[in-house]
Order: structure tokens, then C-alpha cells, then sequence
């Protein structure tokens, strides 16, 4: 399983980087994560977007799916695309308006998932957790199917007790981390601090940050969350077009 981060900032672009986006590979098959402003321009430089399986989305936040339209006019309009082939969009319902945004007729088909789901998908089984956002907001957990490797990602998310169980034993815990030490508990997003902890309580093997600030001393935030962590989880910044091999 490879993962390929496409875009790792907060809420808006910044400085030539885009907000949230990943490209997670695993055989021959593509999975898009989350789909933030910048996010297709980078996937190009990696991959065929036409190349895609699937798509998923842990909420509607116009950072998480800025680029979800333009990926869809690429797929109506590319010649080289196969005209029978409908690009899968999966997402939650609770959302209907950008829900039924998901389809458009003869390119993508919005398909719906639910907490309780464990979703065949692909080379993965995915499960859902509903987490603390102003929008309703899933992290999810990839358990590839040939390996058993685990990777989990918080989407966006205030402080969850139940992460600690959510996260347990992950190779690699991607993150929501848009806050410096000092912020706790807040109503949408982790500390640097609460993620280091929930990484530490989940005993993971490896914490990457995403959902970076565009402003203050990451390096700061990275040593934040490492303190917190211990010493025997390595934590890493996303950065774009870092991989990681999980």
C-alpha cells in the first residue's frame, strides 16, 4: 500500500501547496482520498486521472472537495477517456445536496456509505467513525486485504477518546493536526499535542501531521506531537508529493 500526498493544508491553499488530497495505491488499483483545491494538478503529475478506481470523501468541506468537480469534466470531456467506464464517488448521505453532487450522468455515480459499513472497496476493507466537525465528517480506517496493513485517517476532527480504539495498531495515522499545543479540546480540529497522545494511546507505528497551519513553526508542531508520541513512534509532516510506504 502507497500513499501520495496530493495536498496537505487547512482550509485554504498556500504558497504553491494544496488543501487536503491523497492518492492511495495498492496492486493496480487507485484510490483518491479526499479531493482539496490543487489536488488534480498534482495527481497528474503521478498518475492518469482516468486511471482512478474510485474516489472517497470524508466530508463536503470545499478544502476536501474543491477539485472533485474538475475531476468530474475531466472525465466528461477527456477523449481518451472509455465512455463505459462511470468513476465511483463514494460519500455520506447526510449531506444530500453535495451527496447528489456526487453523480453526474454517464461519468461518476455518488455511492453511499454509513458508520456501521465495512466497505469492500477494492484491494481494501474500509470502516467508518464519525468524528467532532461542524459538518458531518468520517475518519476512516484501510485494512489492506493481502497484507493486513492498516492505515487511518482522522479526516477532520476535534479530540475523540474513541480514536484510541479506532487507531489501534495502525502502520501508519494520518492526522488532522491544524493546531499548535495550547488549543485542546477544540470543536473542530486536533492539537499537536492530542494527536501525539491518541498516537501514543493506539500504539501506532508511525504518526504523519496533515491539515497543516499555513502559518507558525511546523517544525514546532512536529516536536509538539513527537513529545507527546514518544520516542518510539516516528512523526512525520505531510508534505506535497511525499510517499509513504506502508
Amino acid at each position: 500500500m502507497k500513499l501520495t500526498v496530493l495536498g496537505y493544508l487547512g482550509a485554504y491553499p498556500y504558497d504553491g501547496d494544496g488543501t487536503t488530497g491523497f492518492l492511495l495505491q495498492s496492486g493496480e488499483f487507485n484510490l483518491l482520498l479526499d479531493a482539496g483545491s490543487g489536488t488534480l494538478l498534482q495527481l497528474q503529475k503521478y498518475l492518469d486521472p482516468l486511471a482512478l478506481d474510485a474516489v472517497i470523501l470524508s466530508h463536503y468541506h470545499h478544502d476536501h472537495i474543491a477539485d472533485l468537480g474538475v475531476l468530474q469534466y475531466d472525465w466528461q470531456l477527456n477523449p481518451q477517456r472509455n465512455q463505459e467506464k462511470i468513476l465511483p464517488i463514494h460519500g455520506h448521505t447526510e449531506d444530500s445536496f453535495h451527496f447528489n453532487d456526487l453523480t453526474l450522468a454517464g461519468v461518476s455515480q455518488g455511492q453511499p456509505y454509513y458508520e456501521t459499513d465495512e466497505l469492500n472497496l477494492g484491494p481494501f476493507l474500509v470502516t467508518f467513525m464519525k468524528t467532532i466537525h461542524p459538518v458531518p465528517c468520517y475518519a476512516m480506517r484501510f485494512v489492506e486485504k493481502s497484507s493486513g496493513k492498516v492505515l487511518v485517517f482522522t479526516g477532520d476532527s476535534g479530540y475523540l477518546e474513541k480514536f484510541n480504539d479506532f487507531a489501534k495498531d495502525a502502520d501508519l495515522f494520518l492526522a488532522d493536526t491544524y493546531l499548535f499545543k495550547g488549543n485542546e479540546r477544540h470543536k473542530a480540529h486536533f492539537t499537536s499535542l492530542e494527536a501525539g497522545e491518541i498516537a501514543k494511546a493506539a500504539e501506532v507505528k508511525r504518526l504523519v501531521l496533515t491539515h497543516l497551519p499555513q502559518f507558525g513553526d511546523l517544525k514546532l508542531l512536529q516536536a509538539e506531537a513527537q513529545a507527546a508520541a514518544g520516542p518510539q513512534i516516528p512523526v512525520e509532516l505531510a508534505a506535497t508529493g511525499k510517499i509513504f510506504d506502508i
